[in-house]
């Protein structure tokens, strides 16, 4: 039963994915050439216009409070339709059949770019009024494609790291966070012969499982691990990703995590974290979110901390997700296209202090702070991204269910060899069909 939702959702991807190497599969916009569009005024009178955005079901309502002020502000009208799950299949699927709104919440890399095609379908941002305002580290890290800009970064993107449950140290004798991965193997050792649950996985949700991969690749991935990936000189198979897959797998068999963690969900965990039942999770920064439904700053910030983790020591890996960012897509009418422009510099302009402290988010705008009530794990997850390096979605050209993968290793479907190599033969047939070289 669990193989047929799997072929399923690849077949989706391979299927859209050869519709996107190909403009002339399926009724695609041309593609036009990049040169940039102007950037109307965020407050022009936009009456009797009426702008579509897609969103999931976990970022439907995060538009609500600019989108409002849009409206009141411009006269235009502005629908969130939500995209069931699983999103990105869902919105790829209609964009290859032709159906487009004008701005979606998108993951702004660049394979979930090339995903939509993005030279065909999305407007290019290139001289977006607000890029000048942004973070400096933040300003080229995600939504470019072969050098042109197709999203809108609006929130800090989400980085792969470790929060952790400060009293649980702090009782456990645990002064210091650790230095590198190895140091915090040797701090849940020193937890668990103190009888605490040090490491506390969600393998029955499964997509958080190759965070443990991931971060043992930050070296890696600054020495051009995914540039050879994705040309076919390394693979999946060979030592740097195998390897991490097989201590990944020692650490389970070692007894570091969770007891029922072939079952535990994405909502145990937030749970055990914040109750002090597990010391630490692997995660990224939606599992925050979940922490804040549960808890106020002033508890968050007493009980949980997130330090980046890699290697060689504390350096953390990004993984912009789609609620970070927004796309604007072609639909061959200019006024909704000009419009989408529009909103995205009312949202990223005038609109933009108003929406952070609507959201309680970090702000990546310089001249504009960010709210009061932010926790601190999430101020130090954002200033995290400074010296943070690539994921593989970030910088691999297609992304394989390794996820899934490393689930099946969990319950004992799989090996770590077999983890590789199906995740090498998924990636191969991806990046063949997204048009890459050496496949």
């Amino acid at each position: 039963m669990k193989l047929v939702p799997r072929v399923a959702a690849a077949a989706t991807l391979l299927l859209a994915l050869a519709a996107c190497s190909d403009p002339s599969a399926g009724p695609a916009a041309p593609a036009a050439d990049d040169t940039p569009a102007a950037w109307p005024s965020p407050t022009a009178r936009l009456d009797g216009v009426t702008l579509t955005i897609w969103a999931a079901q976990n970022s439907n309502t995060v538009p609500k409070a600019v989108t409002d002020a849009f409206t009141q502000a411009t006269g235009a009208k502005v629908e969130v339709v939500t995209i069931p799950d699983p999103y990105e299949q869902g919105v790829q699927t209609k964009v290859a059949t032709g159906d487009k709104p004008d701005l979606a919440f998108w993951q702004p890399t660049a394979s979930m770019l090339t995903a939509l095609n993005a030279r065909a379908n999305l407007q290019p941002l290139d001289g977006a009024p607000w890029i000048s305002s942004l973070s400096p580290e933040l300003r080229d890290m995600t939504g470019l494609l072969d050098k042109t800009r197709y999203a809108a970064l609006i929130t800090s993107p989400a980085v792969e790291g470790v929060y952790y449950n400060k009293k649980v140290f702090a009782a456990n004798g645990i002064s210091e966070i650790p230095k590198n991965f190895d140091d915090m193997v040797e701090v849940a050792r020193t937890l668990k012969g103190k009888g605490v649950t040090p490491f506390f996985e969600m393998a029955g949700d499964k997509w958080a499982t190759q965070w443990w991969v991931q971060v043992q690749l930050a070296d890696a991935a600054k020495t051009g691990l995914w540039d050879r990936i994705n040309t076919g000189k390394e693979t999946f198979q060979d030592a740097t990703v195998l390897e991490a897959i097989k201590k990944y797998k020692a650490l389970i068999d070692e007894g570091l995590f969770n007891a029922d963690i072939k079952t535990a969900t994405f909502e145990d965990q937030g749970q055990a974290l914040l109750s002090g039942k597990a010391a630490m999770v692997m995660q990224v920064n939606s599992f925050f979110g979940q922490l804040q439904a549960k808890a106020g700053t002033a508890e968050l910030d007493e009980t949980i901390g997130f330090f980046p983790i890699s290697p060689s020591g504390n350096v953390g890996t990004f993984i912009p997700d789609q609620s970070n960012a927004l796309v604007a897509f072609r639909t061959g009418d200019p006024k909704r296209e000009a419009a989408a422009r529009q909103l995205l510099a009312y949202w990223m302009g005038p609109g933009y202090a108003a929406f952070v402290t609507d959201r309680k988010t970090i702000s990546l705008r310089t001249d504009v702070p960010s709210p009061d009530g932010v926790p601190q794990a999430l101020l130090d997850a954002h200033a995290s991204l400074r010296t943070a390096v690539g994921s593989m979605q970030a910088l691999a050209v297609a992304n394989p269910d390794l996820y899934l993968n490393l689930a099946d290793m969990i319950t004992g479907s799989l090996t770590p060899e077999q983890v590789a190599a199906a995740t090498q033969k998924q990636f191969a047939q991806l990046a063949k069909a997204a048009g890459a070289s050496g496949f």
